[in-house]
């Protein structure tokens, strides 16, 4: 038994079946072309849908991110002091030492 088997060996090789699965290209050229640029078109296309549906799931996330915080408050950055401030009046100077 060999260790590697050649590529052609292929034990459920039915030749109608596999016809289905791989088409071949036909034969005259202007036809060829039509298909070709029908498949790149079709390509195009799926492209073109996904990039607007990933645009629109990017969107809703970022909105539904936007909902879920309003209300509350902005994150202070580190190293900020915070508290309750009261104005003093500037105490009179006095005339002597």
């Amino acid at each position: 038994m060999f260790a590697f088997r050649p590529l052609s060996f292929r034990p459920f090789r039915r030749r109608g079946f596999d016809a289905v699965f791989a088409p071949r290209k036909p034969r005259h050229r202007f036809l060829r072309v039509v298909l070709t640029l029908l498949g790149v078109g079709l390509l195009a296309v799926l492209l073109a849908f996904g990039l607007v549906i990933g645009a629109t799931m990017l969107g809703i996330g970022l909105l539904y991110r936007l909902w879920r915080q309003r209300g509350k408050p902005l994150a202070t950055p580190p190293g900020t002091l915070e508290g309750e401030y009261r104005i003093l009046r500037k105490p009179a100077l006095t005339t002597g030492r």
